[in-house]
């Protein structure tokens, strides 16, 4: 079995310490969310299918030097990933943007996000009788 090369690791922080066995790694394809110490539960989102990204970080988590970085995919099982209490979220929040632009260029994703393929955007076309609301008479 081949070994993973991660290029950011880090664990779920209490008060800006690691005591928790919720642990997050970002390899060159996907990002993973692993949880529990008896029972684990390990997922992972496939960075080419991460639609946004949104940090948050509350007045506790600034005090602490920790933030949220919350990942919006189209996956199916795990749609919303939520990276809590991170230590230098905003460094995070860049290092897998920019890994998701690599992965969807890699696999050439960017005609599809456009076209609406993917659950992505799918423009709705008016005939006469459909007239767009947000139009005016004149058509303008």
């Amino acid at each position: 079995m081949e070994s993973i090369e991660y290029f950011w690791k880090d664990r779920k922080r209490f008060f800006g310490m690691p005591l928790s066995f919720t642990r997050y790694r970002l390899s060159e394809d996907r990002l993973f969310c692993e949880t529990g110490f008896l029972n684990v539960k390990s997922d992972e989102v496939l960075l080419y299918r991460v639609r946004d990204l949104r940090l948050t970080m509350s007045l506790w988590q600034r005090i602490f030097g920790v933030g949220t970085v919350c990942v919006v995919s189209s996956d199916k099982s795990i749609p919303h990933l939520d990276l809590k209490n991170v230590k230098a979220p905003r460094a995070v929040k860049e290092l897998i943007h920019k890994h998701v632009e690599a992965a969807k260029d890699k696999r050439r994703m960017r005609a599809t996000e456009l076209l609406g393929g993917e659950d992505g955007p799918v423009c709705q076309e008016y005939g006469e009788d459909d007239a767009d609301p947000d139009m005016d008479e004149d058509g303008i």
